[in-house]
């Protein structure tokens, strides 16, 4: 088997059509049908169904894709760092993070970015959990991840800065006013839940937390973004626990936590970034993502 033979089976998987996989691939439909039966005879079977609407993978082809997609996203992030270390000028720099990362922190990066250096376009690839980010990472999506540290990762891992944990109320709230709140005094209140909480050894903060304060949340609306969550708790539908860089340019009034908590906003990668990934992660370093310059790196 070969690596672009598997490349054919990763472009009909995505594009969900031979043809349309043709087509991206700029070969003919005879010749990537072709690659794909002589993968089919090295497997010793066959890995895709055709469809009377487009095809789907076979037990053979689903146990196989997932090792074919990773040595595929492997080969053109290894390209790309060459190019990267050789000094090229041009390419492209894949960026995974989640939703709240991209709105909150990654503008005045990518905006930067763009004016250093032009030729080296963001492709950024954004999920809506950060389990989600940790698994697409580890099928080798991108070149680097911007979100919370992940669990046991095992390549690099560096701290570019803090994410402050606030309470969004509307203005008019009697807590708007307050210097700092107790979770203990919002017993009674509805909450906001989003997707994007953090979880901190495999449950989510704020029900580790309310639970250590004597009650248990109670959900009035749950949503899949962050930006919706703000919106919501910003017209008074509950309260919502978020990380402050999320509510950037959105009108709504902001109470710390008492006591306050932080967590680490990490660059990482399955190998050590050079090039264009070094150069981005340093500028990541540089402007302090979050609410707080960086003091590790592990």
């Amino acid at each position: 088997m070969s690596l672009r033979q598997m490349e054919y089976l990763v472009a009909v998987v995505e594009q969900e059509s031979f043809t349309r996989a043709a087509e991206a691939l700029h070969v003919t439909q005879s010749a990537l049908s072709h690659q794909i039966k002589a993968l089919e005879r090295t497997v010793g079977g066959p890995l895709l169904e055709r469809m009377p609407r487009g095809v789907r993978l076979t037990a053979m082809g689903r146990a196989y894709f997932p090792h074919a997609q990773l040595a595929v996203r492997s080969a053109r992030q290894a390209r790309r760092a060459a190019l990267a270390a050789g000094g090229a000028e041009s390419g492209e720099l894949h960026i995974a993070t989640v939703h709240a990362q991209a709105v909150g922190v990654l503008p005045e990066v990518c905006a930067r970015w763009a004016r250093a250096r032009p030729g080296v376009r963001l492709v950024l690839h954004e999920y809506a959990t950060t389990e989600e980010l940790d698994d697409q990472m580890a099928r080798g999506v991108a070149d680097l991840a911007l979100g919370p540290r992940p669990k046991d990762w095992p390549g690099p891992v560096t701290v570019v800065g803090q994410e402050r944990m606030v309470l969004v109320v509307p203005h008019g709230d009697p807590l708007a006013a307050r210097e700092s709140v107790r979770l203990a005094e919002l017993a009674d209140r509805p909450w906001v839940r989003c997707s994007l909480e953090p979880v901190v050894d495999g449950r989510r903060w704020l029900d580790r937390e309310c639970e250590r304060a004597g009650f248990t949340p109670r959900t009035a609306v749950r949503t899949q973004h962050s930006s919706t969550a703000v919106r919501m708790a910003s017209a008074g539908v509950g309260v919502l626990l978020t990380a402050a860089h999320e509510l950037r340019g959105l009108d709504c009034a902001v109470v710390p936590t008492d006591p306050p908590w932080h967590r680490d906003i990490t660059v990482f990668s399955r190998v050590e970034p050079t090039g264009a990934a070094a150069e981005f992660t340093e500028l990541l370093r540089t402007v302090g993502c979050g609410e707080g310059q960086p003091d590790a790196t592990n």
